[in-house]
C-alpha cells in the first residue's frame, strides 16, 4: 500500500519537474538530444545561478529526486527484469518483478516466453500484439 502511495507521489513530482536541458542546447545541433551535463565553466552564469539569458534556468540538484523506495520501478510498481529466453523466467519473483522481453528476441522465442510467463503467472511489460 505504501508503494502505491509513493508511486503516486513520484508521478506528481515528475509532472512538476522541469525538463533539464543541456546548456546551449538550442545553439548547437549536436547538443539537441543530449542528456543533462553540469556546467563547469569558470564564468558560467548557469553554474553560478544568476543573471544573463539563463535566469529562468534551473540546475539539477538534490530536491528533484523521486522517493527512494520506488526509484527505478516501473509505473505499475513492478521491478523490471530483462528476459532473453524462457529459462530466464524461472528466476523471476512474480509478486514484485515483471518481465520485459529483450528487443533482440525473435517472434518464435517471444511467443514461447509469453506462454511460459502465463503458466508461471508473470506479468510481461511489452507483450506482442
Amino acid at each position: 500500500m505504501e508503494t502505491k502511495r509513493l508511486l503516486k507521489v513520484r508521478r506528481r513530482q515528475k509532472e512538476r519537474k522541469p525538463e533539464f536541458r543541456r546548456y546551449c542546447w538550442n545553439k548547437k545541433l549536436r547538443l539537441r538530444n543530449k542528456s543533462w551535463r553540469r556546467p563547469r565553466g569558470l564564468h558560467s552564469k548557469l553554474r553560478k545561478r544568476y543573471g544573463g539569458k539563463w535566469t529562468g534556468r534551473i540546475v539539477v540538484n538534490v530536491g528533484f529526486g523521486s522517493p527512494k523506495a520506488v526509484r527505478g520501478l516501473h509505473p505499475s510498481g513492478y521491478e523490471e527484469v530483462l528476459v532473453y529466453n524462457p529459462a530466464d523466467l524461472e528466476k523471476i519473483d512474480s509478486e514484485r518483478q515483471a518481465a520485459r522481453i529483450a528487443s533482440c528476441v525473435g517472434m518464435k522465442k517471444r511467443l514461447a516466453i509469453e506462454d511460459r510467463a502465463k503458466e508461471l503467472g508473470i506479468k510481461i511489460l511489452n507483450p506482442s500484439g
